[in-house]
């Protein structure tokens, strides 16, 4: 469903990422974990079209998107929650998503009554600021907002556990592992939670130094491969 080949990228003169390859099953999910600098955000930037690739190829579907802005990307069913569990803090969480899905008619609407069947918390928080929730009901209010757009092919998820509660974190990974469950969305997921991570995907990536230096299949076997890979 969305392929990353060959892609060199950076920022300026400095080059991130070094030849990356990596692919996302259709209706699967891939995960790609690293320590920090190695690359992840950078991958999921030029994934979703706010950084162009100096050489190689994003694939979407099998179509070439290299050359596409973001919001190109996004009407082709591109979704993506950055790290930092954004949102208008001054707007309540139901505005936050109203945002979103009063562009989007009576589509919307659906997507966005079944984004908050799927985190509870927020329906009894729909009146709240967004700024007053806490980090985890705020990650939770950004995945909801990509989830009502309708993503069509696939969900960009940066480290969306990370600085959260464990009660909240294991709330949120449910939700992702029901979303994958349900099939028809294709995940890439940067997560530096092993367990969850290889739980959670069909395929792995490690990164370190952008450059792909571990790969393979998902699932609690390849837990030693991968911890082994991060220690390096």
């Amino acid at each position: 469903m969305l392929e990353l080949d060959d892609v060199h990228a950076g920022y300026g003169r400095s080059i991130v990422l070094h030849g990356v390859s990596v692919g996302v099953p259709a209706g699967g999910v891939a995960a790609v974990m690293g320590h920090n600098g190695a690359g992840k955000s950078t991958l999921l930037r030029t994934a979703v079209g706010l950084l162009k690739p100096r050489s190689g190829r994003v694939l979407l579907a099998g179509e070439d998107v290299s050359r596409l802005h973001a919001h190109e990307r996004v009407r082709r069913g591109v979704a993506y929650v950055p790290q930092g569990q954004q949102s208008f803090p001054h707007l309540t969480t139901e505005e936050n998503l109203l945002l979103i899905a009063d562009g989007r008619g009576a589509a919307g609407k659906a997507a966005m009554a079944e984004a908050l069947d799927l985190f509870p918390a927020l329906t009894r928080l729909r009146s709240r600021r967004a700024g007053l929730l806490s980090g985890g009901q705020r990650q939770q209010l950004a995945i909801a907002r990509a989830l009502v757009t309708g993503p069509r092919l696939l969900l960009l998820l940066d480290e969306p556990t990370e600085g959260i509660q464990p009660s909240v974190v294991a709330e949120i990974q449910e939700t992702i592992l029901a979303l994958t469950r349900r099939g028809g969305l294709s995940v890439l997921l940067v997560e530096q939670h092993v367990g969850f991570a290889l739980r959670a995907a069909e395929r792995y990536y490690v990164l370190e130094s952008g450059r792909v230096t571990s790969s393979g299949a998902g699932g609690e076997a390849a837990q030693a491969e991968v911890r082994e890979a991060l220690t390096v």
